[in-house]
């Protein structure tokens, strides 16, 4: 079967196609769980600044050391396929509750100053996007913010990575088969090199690269308070023979101290007729049992959070 990847144009959320580009994103979030978005406000000239940035400081700082760390572990003698690693070489940036980009360690001034930058632009973005979700999901506006506020607000954070040329793609992944733990992402990848796939249906799909896109995907949080409308997808990103990939992925997540739970409004005629209603938790909680779980099925993951939740106590937005 041929699936045509969803891709959205916000530039025509200002007129009269509004309604037909909503109803596109509605279905990506129910569909798909992963979306790209084309014109959302992120001028090309400085998204060609940061992938300039980050490929040269990987070939100044990472490729050796991913050389003498990885790839000669990975695959030395190898026959049977490894899957108890990736190809893969990344540092993470945090932004918010408070961000650490001038404490990492081999970063030139200008690409930590475009860094910061870059971060601002998606954090917009992506308080945009959840109002939009909330507005597909009779939610009212700023509910899905609110929702991620811990008493410090939400933890957004950088993982910046490059997938080198692998010489035996396939006995390894760039990145293992996993669901995002957390909120939203946004996703800057490279448009020359691909291997990002998601599983729709049974099947592996390519993610298309596109030049100057974000890819947007849903994380298990949204799942939980969506009661299970949208889901969050498998995703795992194949090593390539030719061409290193880029990937900068922005995770817009709730505080750690946020208590996570199904919207009322999207879960009260479920509980009514019996029905099986997501848990309620606190985001660190459950990122504790994915950072031990995260290459295996999503589902035990909300039964074991479904077992502690009765500790748990609802914060404020419960009654916002």
């Amino acid at each position: 079967m041929e699936y045509s990847f969803p891709v959205i144009n916000m530039e025509k959320l200002n007129g009269e196609e509004r309604g037909a580009t909503m109803e596109l994103i509605k279905d990506a979030c129910e569909n798909w769980g992963f979306f790209e978005l084309m014109n959302h406000g992120i001028p090309h000239e400085f998204m060609d600044k940061v992938e300039r940035l980050t490929k040269e400081h990987y070939k100044k700082c990472m490729e050796q050391r991913f050389k003498d760390l990885v790839a000669s572990k990975a695959l030395e003698g190898v026959q049977a396929e490894v899957t108890d690693m990736d190809w893969e070489s990344t540092f993470y940036l945090r932004h918010l509750p408070q961000s650490n980009i001038s404490e990492v360690p081999d970063l030139e001034d200008e690409y930590r100053e475009v860094m910061k930058e870059f971060a601002k632009r998606l954090e917009n973005l992506a308080e945009e996007l959840l109002d939009l979700l909330c507005e597909n999901l009779g939610l009212e506006k700023g509910y899905l913010k609110k929702a991620f506020n811990g008493t410090k607000g939400p933890t957004f954070g950088t993982k910046v990575s490059n997938y080198p040329p692998c010489p035996k793609p396939d006995l390894i992944k760039g990145l293992r088969a996993h669901t995002d733990a957390g909120g939203i992402i946004l996703l800057f990848q490279d448009d020359t090199v691909s291997g990002l796939q998601l599983l729709k249906d049974g099947q592996w799909i390519d993610v298309p690269p596109m030049r100057h896109s974000i890819v947007i995907n849903l994380g298990d949080q949204l799942e939980v308070i969506t009661n299970g409308k949208y889901k969050s997808i498998l995703h795992r990103v194949i090593a390539q023979t030719d061409g290193a990939r880029m990937s900068i992925a922005s995770f817009y997540n709730p505080g750690s101290d946020a208590v996570i739970y199904p919207a009322p409004a999207l879960s009260e005629k479920e509980a009514e007729e019996g029905k099986e209603i997501y848990p309620k938790f606190v985001f660190d909680d459950y990122m504790k049992l994915y950072a031990r779980l995260k290459f295996q099925a999503k589902e035990p993951r909300f039964e074991a959070m479904k077992a502690v939740e009765t500790n748990v106590t609802l914060g404020p937005i419960a009654t916002a």
